[in-house]
């Protein structure tokens, strides 16, 4: 149950698909905090710069987690997904949040305030685990896509993005990567201008790296485009 490293515990509380585990005074509780929410397409889970009041819980839907560089524009750190947790660094650092993340789909998650947050993580020590666990994969993470912007191309930056994004978010039954993505947010994800991305893109597809219908993308050669990414197999 390593789902999304927090999803073991702190995930199957807030979307409530499973917490059986729970102790009758933690079940009154958990039902006296959670709250449900729908998100439509392109709204707002948590902004930059703002106080955190709680941490939120996937259950449904992808939403794009970025930040503004100094003229605007947007640097996508990372996708949400299902079981995924966001808010809960700035809540353990007492800082406001430090991205946004915007709904990409219409989205289902689960929040709970700050204060219940804390209070499970004072009470339970297998949750604090996963989260110390949580934040050193992020911060791998982190150190990846900054190894991936300063030392590779951007065509190798693009290969790389495509199949860490197949990884992490799966594909259709028709072989597609689950998310959908404009020019400039593919741009944006590699460090390039948009006129770039779009036309590294036509290469891949002429290459028969890939294939395009729209928005989505899928990988038709796993082998060429892990080399030309210089991405291990293993």
């Amino acid at each position: 149950m390593e789902e999304s490293g927090l999803a073991w515990r702190i995930g199957t509380i807030l979307s409530q698909k499973s917490f059986h585990f729970l102790t009758k005074e933690e079940q009154k509780d958990f039902e006296a905090e959670r709250q449900i929410v729908k998100i439509k397409k392109g709204d707002k889970i948590i902004t930059e710069g703002l106080i955190p009041d709680g941490v939120y819980c996937i259950i449904s839907g992808t939403a794009k987690l970025f930040i503004h560089g100094s003229i605007g524009k947007e640097q996508i750190l990372r996708f949400l997904r299902a079981g995924d947790i966001t808010g809960y660094r700035s809540i353990l650092c007492n800082e406001s949040y430090g991205a946004s993340a915007t709904a990409m789909e219409e989205m289902e998650i689960s929040f709970i305030s700050k204060n219940y947050f804390l209070k499970i993580l004072e009470n339970d020590p297998i949750v604090s685990f996963k989260i110390l666990k949580r934040i050193s994969k992020e911060l791998g993470e982190a150190s990846r896509s900054m190894t991936i912007l300063a030392q590779k191309t951007v065509r190798e930056r693009l290969a790389e993005v495509l199949l860490l994004l197949e990884k992490r978010l799966g594909v259709s039954e028709d072989g597609f990567i689950n998310i959908s993505l404009t020019r400039e947010e593919v741009a944006n994800l590699i460090g390039t201008a948009t006129e770039s991305a779009i036309r590294l893109i036509s290469e891949f597809k002429l290459d028969q790296l890939i294939e395009v219908n729209g928005r989505k993308i899928k990988i038709l050669n796993h082998k060429k485009l892990s080399r030309l990414g210089n991405v291990s197999t293993q």
